[in-house]
């Protein structure tokens, strides 16, 4: 069995750490936040503080892939979740039968357990603490990496990682999930090794966001997806644990004219204005401000240049790896599903072979996690492009097939039972939208949701919300 240091210890960090444990190694977490995860989740929503997580208090909601996996992998997990009152929600089950059809066999795939970021995390960093082979030392962050010559000519090998306090802590394998904000770059480039191959760009976005609670436990009806486009801004409406739920204004970071929304009084007549979800702001808010999330970047970093790796020794998994914009919700999934990748591969593949480790790695992100980060980038793309049009009062027309497939798909749901399915099947991180559209067929989708663009407005045109903000 091997020993693995593991830096960051966020929800991905944990995952993956409880998930090599369970096959006997052991695994060190590195987290430089010192703050204990709260016993409660009202005090660790209130008080907890994790200052290396910039979106700590920003919507979340975790989809149904992540929920699958847990039930799977770490059940564990999904007992302390739903002690800490985690919401348990199906999209199909809670729809009305005219729309779903009524209850068909594999609905149950649907159900995602959710809830606000420092309450499920507070629960995965529990369970997590009385793991067998798991040690958290929390307020102890790695600084640099430690090296013993090299695997291949010109390749650093790494075995093991220095603290912040000039501790070495030796290891068989150093895993980097210290998220958006990793700092592996650069400690790769102060060992002498060569740079990942890295894609990097503003995403383009930026949230506006609040978070309310029921003074009774209840939560507002969903009279439309989580996630919902209008013409020049998205609407993030997503319930949570414990009676409470998040509301988020998206829009185009290049848009002068809604950064407004900053202000609360014109946030919520914004939000207002929208009716499938102006009922969520009945209730009681947390916080006396709008919370703002800018300079989103969509980061992408490959580790074997040329065919050979970088280094290694080493390995990122979720945020470390790649990130994009958050408002899909697909991040925790992405870094799970990368989390059980790295499980299977310590488990089957050769340690004691750094270079064929590394270029396994590699091999394994490219399969499993790759297409979903390379899908969400380019469904931000045109969503900018619907934006910016908007703003500039023309019609959004790329040349691209796909794109005329997947609105059609977006908007058939009332088309069909299986239309319907099939979208949340993507939605949830369950099914590529290339295998969805595949499975359902050009014609199929276009006599579902083909006359998308001559669907009515269920919210205010972009003239009408300038002057709502008070352009």
């Amino acid at each position: 069995m091997a020993d693995i240091v593991l830096t960051g210890g966020g929800i991905c960090g944990l995952s993956t750490a409880m998930l090599l444990a369970k096959d006997g190694h052991q695994v060190t977490v590195l987290e430089r936040d010192p703050a204990p995860p709260p016993e409660s989740p009202d005090e660790a929503w209130v008080s907890w503080e994790r200052r290396g997580v910039n979106q700590f208090r920003l919507p979340h909601f975790f989809l149904a892939r992540f929920r699958i996996l847990l039930e799977r992998e770490l059940p564990e997990v999904v007992v302390a979740l739903e002690r800490a009152g985690a919401l348990r929600i199906n999209p199909i089950a809670e729809a009305p039968d005219f729309v779903t059809g009524g209850p068909m066999e594999g609905d149950e795939q649907f159900e995602s357990i959710t809830g606000r970021r420092p309450v499920m995390e507070a629960a995965i960093a529990g369970v997590a603490a009385v793991t067998p082979g798991v040690t958290v030392r929390r307020g102890v962050g790695a600084a640099g990496l430690i090296t013993n010559g090299s695997a291949a000519a010109g390749v650093p090998h790494v075995v093991g990682v220095t603290t912040g306090e000039g501790e070495e802590i030796r290891a068989d394998l150093v895993v980097d999930a210290t998220g958006r904000r990793s700092p592996l770059p650069g400690w790769l480039d102060a060992i002498g090794a060569p740079p990942p191959d890295e894609q990097l760009d503003d995403s383009g976005f930026i949230y506006y966001g609040r978070t309310f609670r029921s003074r009774d436990g209840s939560l507002p009806a969903a009279l439309g997806p989580p996630l919902q486009h209008y013409d020049s801004l998205s609407i993030l409406a997503l319930p949570a644990d414990n009676g409470t739920w998040a509301l988020a204004l998206i829009t185009s970071a290049g848009d002068s004219a809604l950064r407004a929304l900053r202000d609360i009084d014109t946030w919520t007549t914004a939000l207002g204005s929208y009716p499938l979800v102006a009922h969520w702001l009945e209730g009681e808010p947390f916080e006396p401000e709008i919370k703002v999330m800018a300079k989103i970047e969509d980061r992408y970093r490959r580790f074997v240049v040329d065919g050979a790796p970088v280094a290694t020794g080493v390995v990122p998994v979720g945020d470390s790896w790649a990130c994009t914009n958050p408002s899909v919700g697909r991040g925790a999934s992405i870094g799970l599903i990368h989390g059980v990748a790295l499980r299977d591969l310590v488990r089957s593949g050769p340690l004691d072979d750094p270079v064929a480790f590394a270029t396994a790695w590699d091999e394994a992100t490219e399969s499993s996690v790759a297409p979903w980060y390379r899908e969400t980038l380019w469904m931000d793309h045109h969503r900018l492009g619907e934006i910016d049009a908007s703003i500039q009062g023309r019609a959004y027309e790329p040349d691209d097939p796909k794109y005329e497939l997947a609105k059609a798909l977006a908007a058939g749901g009332a088309g069909g039972p299986d239309v319907l399915r099939a979208f949340v099947r993507n939605a949830g991180l369950l099914a590529a939208l290339d295998d969805v559209i595949d499975e359902l067929g050009p014609d199929r989708l276009l006599s579902a949701g083909g006359g998308w663009r001559e669907a009515p407005p269920l919210g205010p045109s972009r003239e009408e919300l300038e002057k709502l903000v008070g352009l």
